[in-house]
């Protein structure tokens, strides 16, 4: 039985619902996970900002880590609104599904990027040295693997939020790879 119901506006603290009016002026909605972080007096606040944190990484690629880690962690939520997101960044469906499979095909970089997210996340931060090695071979930089190890963190919080409330999902879902890879 799920214990977590996705608290209203009313329910939420005066910080959190200046947040929520926040997030409905810029995303048209309050999504279900980030109104569960609205729980805590704190929370909500902390992880936007460490979400929205200036990074290394750019849009498109931060999104090929959340879409890896959210795989890996097998978070419904995440997997499908990195799957929206991820479409909105110009990845088509089939290269989504890859992404999700810690590879990029269709990039060396993102792939090296990928196999990386993918292998820290399995691992939870024991990374082989060949994958980091393929990292750095690929172009990227010691300070993008600093950002992509703080962005593994930062999707790893929410797919464990996700995965022990299992509030609704309010993103369309995404396919399982078990039926695409069938």
């Amino acid at each position: 039985m799920n214990d977590f119901n996705v608290p209203k506006r009313e329910e939420v603290s005066a910080t959190n619902q200046a947040i929520f009016d926040n997030l409905e002026k810029a995303v048209g909605f309050v999504p279900n996970l980030y109104a569960t972080y609205a729980y805590s007096e704190n929370a909500l606040q902390n992880y936007l900002a460490l979400s929205n944190a200036k990074t290394s990484l750019s849009a498109k690629e931060k999104e090929v880590v959340n879409l890896a880690v959210s795989q890996v962690n097998d978070c419904s939520y995440c997997l499908a609104a990195h799957t929206a997101i991820g479409k909105m960044n110009g990845f088509t469906d089939s290269q989504i599904l890859e992404l999700r499979s810690g590879k990029a095909s269709f990039d060396t970089k993102l792939d090296a990027l990928a196999r990386l997210a993918k292998n820290i996340t399995e691992n939870r931060g024991a990374t082989d040295k060949a994958v980091i090695a393929d990292f750095f071979s690929a172009g990227w930089s010691k300070g993008n693997l600093v950002d992509t190890i703080v962005l593994v963190g930062d999707k790893t919080i929410s797919n464990y939020l996700h995965k022990t409330t299992d509030v609704p999902v309010d993103f369309p879902a995404a396919q399982t790879l078990e039926a695409i890879e069938a």
